[in-house]
Parts: structure tokens; C-alpha cells; sequence
């Protein structure tokens, strides 16, 4: 920096700004190895292409619905009926309608059911105008001899099992009004008929040309079924005895909801707790 000398003269001082030196970089290691390049990669394959679930855009993604659904009263009433049958207690004479038959037995009664369905309408119709013309041509009455079929109707089946005609009665497991059939396997027992409960009376409905039917009934069966109808007679008569009574003193229904059932276990911990407690103080 220039300073005032004695004489008016400039002069210099001695001292001059030092030059700030910069740190070299270290020399890369052999063993680092080479940085890579971070160019992005662009083109319809690697796009971004973010969905729009807005009104007339995107298909939003498969989910269940249901409990957004505005159901129709009469499946609405279908399940609240349910839930309500789990909670109230259901009396034997109704709840034994639970307990139907098996699977493999069921097979066997349609099996052998299929062979002794009653005519239709237009069968019916063909066999009576066949008889008029066979009596036109002969000049005498024809003799029809009786239809060995499956006996359907709920006031025709008891007056079959009244007079002990019945030689099985199979009642459908869901009829509604449960009434129309609730006392018709205590009836059953009392005569001495076998009688069983199988699913659905529209399975059973089919068997007589029917939408449903209550129950159908068996009265004789052709020489060549009676072996395989009597064994089927014999297996439900054995499962009646076996689990039979027991299912007929046994109580249905009672089953509370989640909730429900959650604070009653939480009553009964704090009952024990308490009991605990008074156990151990009287020690």
C-alpha cells in the first residue's frame, strides 16, 4: 500500500498481500470405482403416467361394494330375520329342523324319489283319452290300476300317516311358516312312521311338478327298489335313535353378537379377578 515519504514522496511499505494458495484434490484410490452417469431415462416406456379416478376418468380398481349397496327391503328383512333367529332361543320343536339328513343319504332318496314322480298334466290328459278310446272300441271299462307314486300335500300326508299308510315321510327342512310342519315328526313318532328332514322344499318341489312342497311320503314301492328302500329306512331309523332324542330336548338359537359376547367375557374376567382377590385375603 503507497504511503507519504519525508519529502512529499510516495514510497512503498514492505509488506505485500499474501496469495491464498488452494488445496489440490486428493488423487482418486485404484479401487473407487467410476461414477455413473445420472441421466434420466425418457421416453413412453419410463413416462410417469399417474391415474385419474375422477368423474370420466380412469376404471377404479375391483373392491366389494356390498356395504355400499342400497339392498332391497326384502333382502334387508332376509338378513335381519337371520341375525334375529341367532339371538332368540329357539324351542326344540323348531330346532330340530337344523339337523337334516346327511349328504350321502339325501343322494339315495332323490335316486330312488326320480323313479316314482306322479304324471303331469299332459301325461294325465294322454292316459285318460287313451282309456275313453280303448272303451269306445271294446264296449267295456277299462280297468285302471292305481299310480304307485310319491303322495305330496301336507292334509293328504297326515291322513297317510294317521291310518299308518306312510312307510317314510321326508319334510322339508325351511317351509315358512315353520307351523305348517312342527308337529308333524312328533305325529310321526306316535304312529310308528320313519320320517326324515332333508334341505330345501323346492327339491322336494321338483320331485311332485311343484314350485315347493312341505314333504312327500312314500307308500309302496316296486319289487325291484325294495331292497335299496328298505336299507335307506334302516340308516335313518338308526341315526333317529342315535341322535334323534337327543336333538329333540335340545335348545337352538341364543348366539349373541361380537360385541356382545366381548363384554360379557369382560364381565366374567372381572368376576374371577374378584374372586382371586377375596381368595387371597382370607389367606
Amino acid at each position: 500500500e503507497p504511503r507519504r515519504g519525508g519529502r512529499g514522496a510516495l514510497c512503498w511499505s514492505g509488506t505485500m498481500p499474501k496469495a491464498v494458495k488452494k488445496k489440490a484434490a486428493p488423487a482418486p484410490t485404484p479401487y473407487d470405482a467410476p461414477k455413473a452417469s445420472t441421466e434420466e431415462k425418457s421416453g413412453p416406456i419410463w413416462e410417469k403416467k399417474p391415474k385419474n379416478f375422477g368423474i370420466g376418468g380412469d376404471i377404479r380398481p375391483k373392491m366389494d361394494m356390498g356395504r355400499f349397496v342400497a339392498w332391497p327391503k326384502y333382502i334387508r328383512l332376509q338378513r335381519q330375520r337371520k341375525v334375529l333367529y341367532q339371538r332368540l332361543k329357539v324351542p326344540p320343536a323348531i330346532n330340530q329342523f337344523r339337523f337334516t339328513l346327511d349328504k350321502q343319504d339325501a343322494t339315495e332318496f332323490f335316486k330312488l324319489a326320480a323313479k316314482y314322480r306322479p304324471e303331469t298334466r299332459a301325461e294325465k290328459k294322454e292316459r285318460i283319452k287313451n282309456k275313453a278310446a280303448q272303451e269306445k272300441e271294446t264296449g267295456e271299462a277299462a280297468v285302471s290300476k292305481k299310480a304307485n307314486c310319491l303322495k305330496y300335500g301336507i292334509n293328504h300326508i297326515t291322513s297317510l300317516v294317521e291310518s299308518k299308510k306312510a312307510q317314510l315321510v321326508v319334510i322339508a327342512h325351511d317351509v315358512d311358516p315353520i307351523e305348517l310342519v312342527a308337529w308333524l315328526p312328533a305325529l310321526c313318532r306316535k304312529m310308528e312312521v320313519p320320517y326324515a328332514i332333508i334341505k330345501g322344499k323346492s327339491r322336494l318341489g321338483q320331485l311332485v311338478h311343484k314350485k315347493t312342497a312341505t314333504a312327500v311320503a312314500f307308500t309302496t314301492v316296486a319289487t325291484d327298489d325294495r331292497k335299496a328302500f328298505s336299507a335307506l329306512v334302516t340308516k335313518i331309523k338308526e341315526s333317529n335313535v342315535e341322535v334323534g332324542e337327543k336333538h329333540r330336548k335340545l335348545w337352538g338359537g341364543n348366539i349373541m353378537g361380537p360385541k356382545s359376547q366381548a363384554a360379557t367375557r369382560k364381565k366374567e374376567k372381572a368376576v374371577e379377578r374378584e374372586a382371586q382377590k377375596k381368595a387371597m385375603a382370607q389367606f
